[in-house]
């Protein structure tokens, strides 16, 4: 038998797939929840190394907006100078931060930005995340980012929305637009 839900319950909610606008969308939620009144905590799983716009905007909204960049940056891309085991101990890490934070009770709503892609990458164990997702205090939402959420995920979310790219100006050639892409 379920659990009677309450309306100060939180969820679970995965913004995944191959378009943009993930991390985009969970700072649309974050910005709403602050809004009301609420704590909001981004913890970035594989960002890191490259300067985003949000760096700086999420600073007008402390306290109420905690920004940790805990990644080394995207594993294997160009620029990607560290070793795999070093992106391990970065989302370890990272994952150490979100499971402190939840037992500090003061969040309301914790981002945990690309920990899909860190479990695709095979940087994270899906124990772990499960054991998080499973054992979050009742009223906490969770939010989880990143392409490739594996099926154990998506089937425990309350909410799941797949970004779908349709078209993307890179494939004209066109360069990251800053403010609209970081």
């Amino acid at each position: 038998m379920e659990k009677e839900s309450s309306s100060n319950d939180g969820i679970v909610i995965v913004y995944t797939g191959n378009g943009k606008g993930k991390t985009t969308a969970s700072l649309g939620v974050a910005l709403r929840a602050i809004g009301h009144g609420l704590r909001v905590c981004m913890v970035q799983f594989i960002k890191g190394e490259w300067h985003y716009g949000e760096l700086n905007s999420i600073k007008k909204l402390e306290p109420e907006f905690e920004l940790i960049v805990a990644g080394k940056g995207f594993i294997g891309i160009i620029d990607d100078d560290h070793a795999f085991e070093e992106h391990v101990r970065a989302a370890k890490t990272a994952l150490d931060i979100v499971e402190q934070k939840i037992s500090l009770d003061t969040f309301d709503i914790i981002i945990l930005d690309e920990i899909n892609y860190a479990l695709h990458l095979g940087v994270l164990q899906l124990a772990d995340v499960m054991r998080i997702l499973q054992n979050r205090p009742r009223h906490l939402s969770l939010i989880l980012t990143g392409n490739h959420a594996c099926e154990e995920i998506i089937t425990l979310a309350d909410l799941v929305t797949e970004m779908k790219e349709i078209k993307h100006p890179y494939k004209k050639g066109i360069k990251a637009k800053r403010g609209i892409d970081f």
